[in-house]
């Protein structure tokens, strides 16, 4: 097993062992002082191995070392077992019936022989690995370090023809002219690995050697080198053609006046290839002089986004991202690389499939073209056979540059919790969108991060700093980013993630069922793809009982749904598992240990007795046909998050009422998301969230009365309908005054019902975020007076110039969306929105507001969706200064979207025009988990323009890096370019943070040829 692995998993042993031998479990106390002995020695014993570990070593000394890695993995996978049967117990007893509990009093599952003898042989067990790791333990004289995964970086030596960069090249060329800016420029090149980034700066290096632009050159490779070495590189490439060099110091300081000397007064262009760190930019930095009125450059090439963001806010520098490849020049590439001039015209074999594992990345395309070419492609008889297998042909020779780059990736990863972060995506296809959301909710009960790890301790993270640094070193990427740019869904590049899946399987991290049928095996992890255990074919061997996780996509074996057979389940995800029924739920109650479970199939009703999953924190019922919860639900003590659309069942018992008045009034629940609930004005929800004191999102849909044809309830009588209501909103919405209140999101939808219960609402409110669907003439008057409000969306048919001038006076609003059929006649003044920073209007017809001159001054992007839009509509971009991106809908004519690229080729900043095939963009709050939005996924196709050049058009994912830090999220080191997330821990609701416009990146695409 990895180390970094191996150290995290005795971690949670050792945490395990400590939580158990505490008073809660009231523990024999010979049992107790195993349970302490065994924590010590292995927090001892993984000491010892990462250090052997981090050391070189020679090839004995590695095998013996990994034989003493597997024989601890085994022993702490028994000793995590062991401590979660004692839970599974200990809970089991706790919920039994006070005369089964009478009837066990004698002998108590804590003072069980079979423990105890347990536990014993688990001591022995370390100390027999203790003494055969110092047996073998063997001296070894450091040997040299060696890179991994390091490429030439000397630009003479880099001939990649590109293909398609006209415009990124022509930009690049831009920013290195740049005529009017006398001042010294950086310009960070950024991109995941293998995406032609050092290509790129190579091939304008080299072009600018002879253009005569520039005094003084010099290129250094970054990876793996000290300050000291960049510095005497960059400077023995600047004297090179001195005639007079002069000796190179050792010494920082020197090598800072010397190299300073050489560049003061002259123009120079300098290339630093492959930067990962801030300390190392830190430290040169000084070296280069920022003379006024000369227009020297710095280029930087990095794979973390922070780096990128970090080293081009020096001297107000330019950040050009580097995207993945679409589809069409995807296969351009691949077949360039693939098939000799001769055979151009000879029927291809099918690409899909190494397409979709290739997944744009330029290296992989032009390693797997190269691959194919060398074994007959496209007339070889194996030409498909390697097509459909491409992932067994990756152990081949001929990829081991990218085995080593991708091994870069992971090994450099900081601790063993963000590597099982990381390997974790191997629990989903690889072409399948992963809910972020849920995705940070199944890390934290895999035990993989924590809400609010100890400060002293630096092996966890919390699940949004994870997921930040995964997408800042560019290993994983966002698919879909709402209009607050907020990450919906995410997954890993096709390439990485084989290398991850072949790396998780073979650590014992996951078992996967999918194409192969596995080798029986200890499984900790199952993940059922593709209905590949059906009909009778259930896994044999494995022992269902001490399974943790179990991910089931598509069909799956009775077998494999008998939850008799399991035990210590934490996590259950079901929402994908086509044939699953209620019957199949009857024993998932008995799952004691469950934190988090999601469900779909055709489940209509959660079964009587989940009030026994006490440790239940999540529970997912959106893709169900749930429409009625037990009362039980609310009585679960650990439930945090509760998803859906449903009615509370009305208690049957008074013993259930005085349960659930007991467990509210005393401020004992723990539920943060309630999303959501039905209410038609019959008891339920509504008088009891009043006691939800932790609520932090809500979701409400307000449906008329049976017998209502004009939206009107029929029993308009009864006002305490609608009282109810109002009283329920204002009681979740009220403003405590608290200086860090943290977010706060409602969203209310009136499906054919009367609004009048938000007209009459007083107080001081706080909310951080708010979606109203239903018919609004006027905008609420409450909604004026939310403190905190940053995030707004409002639906209707028309939208009316009275509600639209409310609006505008909102000043702290950042992100709007509005949508309706049409909009009224409405002007936005200078004064209007002054905070705003994303603007999103979905129209069925184009009546678009004027824009006045001076007004919304902080604009970085601007959606327009109506397929019926004609030109420009009068809205004049040149007049929003800080723009950065236009979207319109792609069924929008050729002549509109020529007009917008002119419009934008014009304006000083020259946005970006996406074009997005249209995501049913009226849904006003989108839900991620539906089978519409899967259906519907974002896809953006950008037109890229660069000053001169031609209008390159790529497909490209919603981008991250646009709009500003949300007000409401706490502040954290902004090191994570657009990318940089952030979680209120209430609700587990992601913020997107972005840089500020000045440093807002361009995507663009160089391909290999």
């Amino acid at each position: 097993m990895e180390a970094a692995l191996l150290s995290g998993l005795i971690r949670v042993a050792v945490s395990k062992l400590w939580s158990t031998a505490s008073e809660k479990y009231k523990l024999h106390k010979g049992l107790k002082d195993d349970i302490n002995f065994l924590a010590k020695e292995l927090k001892m014993i993984a000491a010892v191995i990462d250090r052997e570990l981090s050391s070189p070593t020679g090839g004995y000394r590695r095998a013996v070392l990994q034989l003493s890695m597997e024989e601890l993995q085994e022993l702490a996978h028994d000793i995590e077992d062991c401590i979660d049967k004692i839970l599974y117990c200990a809970t089991r007893d706790q919920q039994s019936s006070a005369v089964s509990r009478a009837l066990r009093s004698i002998k108590k599952i804590h003072d069980d022989p079979k423990l105890a003898k347990e536990m014993q042989r688990l001591r022995k067990q370390v100390k027999e690995a203790n003494k055969r790791s110092e047996r073998y333990k063997v001296s070894s004289q450091p040997s040299p370090a060696t890179s991994v995964g390091e490429e030439s970086s000397d630009p003479r030596n880099i001939h990649a023809n590109l293909i398609g960069v006209e415009a990124p090249l022509a930009e690049l060329t831009l920013q290195l002219a740049g005529a009017d800016e006398r001042k010294l420029k950086v310009i960070s090149v950024v991109g995941f690995s293998g995406s032609g980034k050092t290509a790129l700066a190579a091939k304008v290096y080299n072009q600018e050697r002879n253009s005569g632009m520039f005094d003084k050159f010099a290129w250094v490779c970054a990876a793996h080198k000290e300050p000291s070495e960049v510095l005497s590189e960059l400077l023995r490439g600047i004297i090179s053609s001195d005639a007079h060099p002069i000796q190179a110091s050792t010494d920082i300081g020197q090598l800072c006046v010397d190299l300073r000397q050489q560049l003061e007064k002259n123009r120079y262009l300098i290339v630093i290839d492959d930067i990962r760190t801030e300390h190392l930019w830190n430290t040169i930095k000084p070296a280069f002089p920022a003379d006024m009125n000369v227009s020297s450059r710095i280029v930087v090439t990095t794979t973390i986004q922070s780096i990128a963001n970090y080293v081009s806010s020096f001297s107000a520098g330019y950040v050009l991202e580097v995207s993945r490849l679409n589809d069409h020049c995807s296969k351009q590439l691949l077949c360039k690389k693939a098939c000799p001039d001769q055979y151009s015209n000879y029927h291809q074999p099918d690409t899909t499939a190494i397409l979709k594992q290739c997944d744009g990345q330029p290296l992989a395309l032009v390693t797997v073209g190269e691959f194919l070419r060398a074994n007959g492609w496209p007339t070889g008889p194996y030409c498909d056979r390697i097509s459909n297998r491409l992932q067994y042909y990756l152990r081949k020779e001929t990829f081991e540059r990218m085995r080593q780059i991708m091994t870069r990736n992971y090994t450099t990863l900081p601790g063993h919790a963000l590597k099982a972060c990381l390997l974790y995506f191997c629990m989903f296809p690889c072409d399948h969108p992963i809910r972020t959301k849920s995705l940070l909710r199944r890390w934290l009960a895999e035990g993989f991060v924590e809400v609010e790890p100890l400060p002293s301790d630096n092996t966890l993270l919390d699940p949004v700093d994870a997921f930040h640094e995964l997408i800042n070193r560019k290993i994983i990427r966002p698919i879909n980013v709402s209009n607050n740019c907020s990450v919906k869904t995410c997954k890993t590049y096709g390439m990485m993630h084989g290398f991850l899946l072949g790396m998780a399987i073979s650590q014992n991290f996951i078992t996967l069922f999918c194409d192969q049928k596995p080798e029986p095996r200890y499984a900790r992890r199952l993940s059922v793809h593709g209905n590949t255990i059906i009909n009778g074919d259930h896994p044999k061997g494995i022992d269902l009982s001490l399974i943790r996780s179990l991910t089931i996509f598509g069909e799956a074996d009775e077998s494999v749904l008998d939850f008799s057979k399991y035990q210590l389940l934490r996590v259950l995800d079901l929402e994908k598992c086509d044939n699953l029924k209620n019957g199949h739920l009857k024993d998932v109650c008995n799952l004691l240990l469950l934190k988090y479970m999601s469900l779909g199939g055709e489940v209509t009703r959660l079964p009587s007795d989940i009030g026994k999953l006490k440790y239940l924190e999540v529970l997912d019922l959106r893709r169900t046909m749930v429409n009625i919860v037990p009362v039980e639900v609310l009585l679960l003590p650990c439930l945090i998050h509760l998803f859906g659309k449903f009615k509370l069942q009305a208690p049957d018992e008074s013993k259930q009422i005085n349960e659930m008045l007991d467990l509210l009034s005393k401020h004992k629940s723990q539920l943060e998301t309630l999303a959501g609930f039905v209410t038609d004005g019959s008891e339920g929800f509504l008088h009891l969230m009043g006691f939800m004191k932790k609520l932090r999102k809500l979701k409400i849909w307000c449906k008329s009365s049976a017998g209502s044809a004009d939206g009107t309830p029929q029993n308009e009588g009864r006002t305490g309908v609608q009282t109810d209501l109002r009283t329920a909103i204002q009681e979740f919405i009220r403003d405590d005054m608290e200086p860090n209140t943290g977010r706060r999101t409602l969203s209310l939808h009136f499906d054919k019902c009367s609004t009048k219960s938000l007209k009459s609402m007083k107080g001081s409110f706080y909310l951080s975020s708010l979606k109203l669907h239903g018919n609004f003439l006027r905008l609420p008057k409450f909604v004026m007076s939310v403190r905190g409000l940053v995030d707004l969306c409002i639906s209707s048919g028309t939208l009316t110039t009275r509600l639209l001038e409310a609006l505008s006076t909102l000043t702290r609003l950042k992100y709007l969306k509005l949508i309706a059929d049409e909009l009224q006649s409405f002007i936005i003044r200078k004064t209007a929105f002054p905070s705003l920073v994303r603007l999103c209007i979905v129209l069925e017809n184009p009546t678009f507001p004027s824009i006045e001159e001076g007004a919304l001054q902080y604009l970085v992007a601007l959606q327009l969706f109506c397929e019926k839009l004609k030109g420009l509509s009068d809205i004049k971009i040149e007049n929003l200064l800080r723009l950065q991106e236009v979207t319109l809908d792609t069924m929008v004519s050729t002549e509109t979207k020529d007009l917008w690229i002119k419009a934008a080729k014009e304006h000083p900043k020259r946005p970006k025009i996406l074009l997005l095939n249209s995501v049913d963009a009226a849904e006003c709050e989108p839900t991620d988990c539906s089978s519409t939005s899967e259906k519907t996924e974002m896809a953006a196709t950008e037109s890229s323009l660069a000053a001169g050049g031609a209008v390159q058009e790529i497909t490209i994912e919603k981008q991250l890096n646009q709009g500003v830090e949300p007000s409401y999220v706490p502040k954290k080191q902004n090191n994570f370019s657009g990318q940089s997330l952030s979680l209120d821990y209430d609700n587990m609701v992601i913020s997107e943070i972005s840089p500020p416009p000045g440093q807002l990146s361009n995507n663009i695409v160089p391909a290999y040829t």
